[in-house]
């Protein structure tokens, strides 16, 4: 009867111990898609600069230096090489040169007006709100999951399995600060 009883306490710490695994497998697993889908949004915006180059250029020859540093930023971005962490820093500095020309754009009346620049303007703004919401998620996934590798007795698991932390994705201090609208003006 205790050979019983032990040998159920046994197989119940297995079935717990292999499923806290199993799900520490999915969250893992779902930190991959998330970034994965964040990664599809900041390629679809990678595609849209050289078409926004090709436009400011026309207009905008004295803004050569930004356009110059997305263009760059976006031929780094197309390393398959890159790791998530070095992905998310080129994110952050596309997305300061993107304001950037954003900024400067606003000295050029013309290119404002143009119908080319507008639908892409518009194109762009959709795309950073689709990565807008695409880091939402991935950070929500990556607390999930943090969360789950660093609580007792997962942490056990977890450390045995060798997982590590994610970091999620931070904006950077220069985003962080207040617009000053009067100096657009």
């Amino acid at each position: 009867m205790i050979y019983g009883i032990i040998g159920g306490v046994v197989l119940l710490l297995i079935i717990i111990v292999i499923s806290m695994r199993n799900g520490m497998i999915r969250a893992g697993n779902e930190v991959e898609n998330a970034f994965g889908g964040m990664d599809a949004q900041l390629k679809q915006r990678y595609d849209l600069i050289p078409n926004l180059v090709a436009t400011v250029k026309q207009y905008a020859e004295h803004e050569h230096s930004t356009l110059t540093e997305l263009t760059e930023l976006r031929a780094a971005a197309q390393n398959p090489n890159l790791s998530p962490d070095e992905k998310v820093a080129l994110d952050n500095k596309v997305s300061s040169a993107m304001r950037n020309l954003n900024v400067n754009v606003e000295n050029y009346p013309d290119l404002k007006a143009n119908e080319n620049f507008m639908h892409l303007q518009r194109s762009l703004n959709e795309v950073e709100a689709q990565v807008s919401a695409a880091r939402r998620n991935y950070n929500s996934v990556v607390t999930e999951y943090n969360n789950k590798i660093q609580v007792f007795p997962n942490s056990i698991i977890a450390n045995s399995m060798n997982l590590q932390k994610k970091e999620v994705f931070v904006i950077t201090e220069a985003e962080r600060q207040n617009v000053n609208v009067a100096s657009m003006f």
